[in-house]
């Protein structure tokens, strides 16, 4: 994965745990409701983030979390 996208997936990553947090729920409670483990969120949180994740699961978690997509990338 290249520097440039590497940020991006950090920023998302960090993006997704901030409005988790804002939603009182827990990394597990999370990943049940969006249908994926915990050690694939828990990648996807991480601050050295390498794990590149899916578009299907992005609209998923934003939907849980009850955000637009586009908030996740901002």
């Amino acid at each position: 994965m290249s520097g440039r996208h590497e940020e991006r997936f950090k920023k998302i990553g960090g993006n997704i745990k901030d409005f988790r947090i804002k939603k009182n729920l827990t990394q597990q409670e999370l990943a049940e409701r969006v249908r994926i483990s915990l050690s694939y969120l828990s990648k996807i949180e991480a601050e050295n983030c390498n794990k590149s994740f899916s578009l299907h699961v992005l609209f998923d978690i934003a939907d849980v979390l009850d955000v637009d997509i586009r908030d996740l990338f901002v």
